[in-house]
């Protein structure tokens, strides 16, 4: 059958749940059994989520407590009483004193009691969980800890973590410590200037530097003592007096591109390559992650713990599936469904819905393998200006928002519309092999671009996240950044690869396990009606997106000399010494020093995100100055990088702790705007470029298989576009003990930089400053 008749016609057999015909007797029904019981079986699954999730919302709410806590507490009441030991100390007595009038009447003396010892059981079970509560987020108040030597932990210190132990209770659920996480606290206005002020010393001359300190003095005198008042008042009022405008400002108001500026990507196992046959990993990928999305709803997933014991906030994941941007004239905005049961896909130009569940259960990976094959063996082609539909989302964000409203808002266009950004997630069957190989140079430059903007029209850029799956069974992953940083979807990720290779698996001829079920419809076809105009402003959104994709200069290089194993026997930190050998690099690559921002987490607060930690300080500029001083003997240069170490990691444990600058001054600006107030000081801080933009992607957040038993299994991590046009962006993974994964970019445009040239200089620095540690210490003279 020609074209897409055959899906056609699936679609509409499986539709007929009944039919009627009118007759002179009558109207004659004839009712599809197994179409009734379709619906009956989807109906109970979703009344068995909704239970679900009211029971774990009473779970959540009640933590630490448990309703066996409060049948003990109501056993031993009411056990006491039978043996005529008041435990209430006349608290029973009193409850049964003020009962209704009508109880009296009502109830037996025996009621009565019984009445008043199930609420006395339960006023002191809930009083309980809120002095264990309010106990735990004291005591979470504590930053302490991370302030002290490395393997020198104080008394005081191991006392507090004894505590936490016990007030933290037995099996937390996903949300369970949310409400005993401290709120982010305001820092004073006097720290931050001088931290801030601190930070531009090596980057600016002695007049400049004049300048901004009288410009950051007159503003903490003038201008900051009434802001700081409207600050604190927010701080007291929302759960986070950062993270509801920074996502609003920062993200949704942005008017350029995401892709580049924006999303990120994530990649496969360097070495590994499960299964070659690409609807097989598509389908082991897609039921691993519906797998983690049934774990998340029913918040079956431990949450992370700093060290094993201080909880790590988990809000950012509510809205990591069934979420897409939604472009809009002034500002994007959110829209997050409860629930979704389908999915996108994309391949050769043309867009599916793809059902994820029959009769109410997931599809088994063999059933979906099946599916993606079938959209793969579709040989219809694309409808007329359907292939470079999706080039809308990768373009300026105001032409998009006109566009949607005024050809996707009626019709087939709006339903089509609808399917992509009410799925789970997008998926992309690519038609491009990528991944890394040995006899490539340039293979994992390729790789990265290929995920960071692709063709610019193969990936929904405005989805949660978008899944890739290459045609040589490779996959990776682009993701939108306004809902949630990295380590969120790193944290999917990590579960998605390890289910997919050591708990699903392929059989010998590369296929799911399994049988598929033939009788599952067909995926279905998404239909358009693109006008001329309409077709105008995609072919406008994708040449934008093709300058800029086109401008992406990118190097992804892995380092193989050492990894942390031997930096941890310098007794540094990693991040430090990378850190670090990032500012040594770009010195000898550009020949000055510049702005650098690192990203951290403040996730030890509720509704915490990120913090900046300025990595480019007087201590690391001593330092790189004295790598190329003929004068300065390694031993000093030495001496001068772990100064600058330690300057590094407590200015990374005081951003985690809630004392860094940048958000503090970023949110007495939004202030500033509300009140209509100029602040030259302000304005200057938040002009200023950051010419180098660096993130460490995380790594083993969820330990599902042993990294040393299988040293392959290492990922690629992931990386982003430049912020500057004449910087670099810098991602990293510390991949394992003998290898990290360093992955660059730039603009073409710019005659400053060259990612090539940068990552040479990154792998020169790292063994540079390895040497000094093997230096042989200077004898001292008798």
């Amino acid at each position: 059958m020609g074209d897409s008749g055959a899906f056609k016609m699936a679609e509409a057999h499986q539709a007929v749940a009944f039919q009627f015909t009118v007759t002179p007797e009558g109207v004659d029904f004839q009712l599809s059994r197994e179409a009734l019981k379709q619906i009956y079986l989807s109906g109970l699954s979703s009344w068995k989520k909704r239970f679900a999730r009211i029971k774990n919302s009473i779970l959540t709410g009640v933590y630490p407590g448990t309703p066996s806590g409060w049948l003990a507490i109501f056993a031993t009441t009411l056990g006491s009483s039978l043996f005529h030991v008041d435990v209430s100390m006349g608290l029973i007595f009193r409850i049964q004193r003020h009962l209704p009038r009508s109880c009296n009447y009502c109830l037996s003396p025996r009621s009565k009691h019984l009445l008043g010892v199930v609420l006395f059981s339960t006023g002191a079970w809930i009083s309980g969980i809120l002095l264990c509560r309010q106990t735990l987020k004291l005591l979470l108040s504590y930053h302490g800890w991370m302030f002290e030597p490395h393997g020198k932990t104080s008394r005081s210190t191991k006392i507090w973590a004894a505590m936490v132990k016990v007030m933290s209770g037995c099996n937390p659920m996903l949300y369970s410590f949310q409400t005993s996480l401290p709120k982010l606290p305001v820092p004073c206005v006097k720290d931050t200037i001088e931290r801030y002020l601190e930070s531009v010393r090596p980057l600016l001359d002695a007049d400049k530097y004049d300048d901004m300190e009288a410009l950051a003095l007159d503003f903490q005198l003038n201008v900051a003592p009434r802001l700081q008042k409207y600050l604190i008042l927010k701080s007291w009022w929302a759960t986070n007096y950062v993270s509801d405008w920074w996502e609003e400002y920062i993200y949704l108001r942005g008017r350029s591109p995401i892709m580049v500026n924006s999303n990120y990507y994530v990649m496969d196992f360097l070495y590994v390559t499960p299964t070659h046959n690409q609807a097989a990993r598509a389908a082991n990928a897609v039921h691993s992650i519906m797998l983690y999305r049934r774990r998340l709803d029913h918040e079956d997933l431990p949450p992370v713990m700093a060290l094993g014991l201080v909880p790590m906030c988990s809000y950012q994941m509510e809205r990591m599936f069934n979420t897409t941007r939604i472009p809009g004239e002034e500002a994007d905005y959110l829209l997050h469904l409860s629930d979704s049961r389908h999915l996108a896909v994309f391949h050769k130009g043309r867009f599916y819905k793809l059902w994820l569940y029959q009769a109410g259960k997931l599809l088994s990976p063999r059933d979906l393998e099946m599916q993606f094959q079938r959209i793969l063996d579709d040989p219809s082609p694309p409808q007329p200006n359907e292939v470079r539909l999706a080039a809308l989302t990768a373009g300026e964000r105001g032409p998009w928002a006109e566009a949607r409203k005024k050809y996707f808002g009626r019709g087939k266009n709006k339903a089509s519309l609808d399917c992509i950004e009410r799925a789970a997630f997008f998926l992309t069957l690519d038609e491009d092999e990528q991944g890394f190989s040995p006899d490539h140079e340039d293979s994992l430059d390729l790789y990265s671009k290929s995920l960071l903007h692709g063709r610019c029209y193969d990936r929904w850029f405005d989805k949660s996240f978008t899944l890739v799956v290459y045609r040589n069974g490779k996959l990776g992953a682009n993701a939108e950044h306004s809902w949630a940083d990295a380590p969120i979807m790193g944290h999917l990720w990590e579960f998605m690869l390890a289910t997919d290779e050591f708990q699903l698996g392929y059989c010998s001829s590369g296929h799911c396990h399994g049988v598929p079920n033939t009788d599952l419809p067909m995926p279905q076809r998404l239909t358009w009606d693109i006008s001329e105009e309409c077709s105008q402003a995609i072919e406008l959104s994708y040449r934008v997106a093709r300058t800029l994709a086109d401008d992406v200069d990118f190097h992804s290089f892995r380092f193989t000399e050492f990894g942390k194993g031997r930096i941890k026997k310098c007794r540094t930190s990693p991040d430090s010494f990378i850190q670090i050998a990032l500012q040594l690099a770009h010195f000898r690559d550009k020949g000055r020093f510049c702005l650098t921002y690192e990203a951290s987490m403040t996730r030890l607060f509720r509704e915490g995100r990120t913090e900046t930690v300025r990595s480019c300080t007087s201590e690391s500029t001593a330092f790189v100055r004295s790598m190329s001083n003929a004068k300065c003997s390694p031993a000093e240069s030495l001496r001068l990088f772990k100064v600058a170490a330690e300057k590094h990691q407590n200015m990374y444990r005081l951003a985690m702790t809630g004392s860094g600058i940048d958000r503090h001054l970023f949110c007495l600006y939004v202030v500033s705007r509300y009140l209509g107030v100029d602040s030259p000081f302000l304005a200057k801080v938040l002009s200023e470029p950051w010419r180098l933009s660096t993130s460490q992607t995380p790594q083993q957040q969820i330990k599902m298989f042993d990294m040393e038993a299988n040293p392959n299994h290492v990922s690629s991590g992931g990386g982003f576009g430049p912020v500057a046009d004449d910087g670099y962006g810098v991602s990293y993974i510390i991949a394992g003990e003998n290898l990290i994964t360093f992955h660059v970019s730039s603009k073409f445009s710019s005659p400053e930089t060259d990612s090539k040239r940068f990552g040479k200089n990154i792998h020169r620095a790292m063994l540079d400053i390895a040497a000094l540690f093997e230096t042989p210490p200077k004898k001292v003279a008798d």
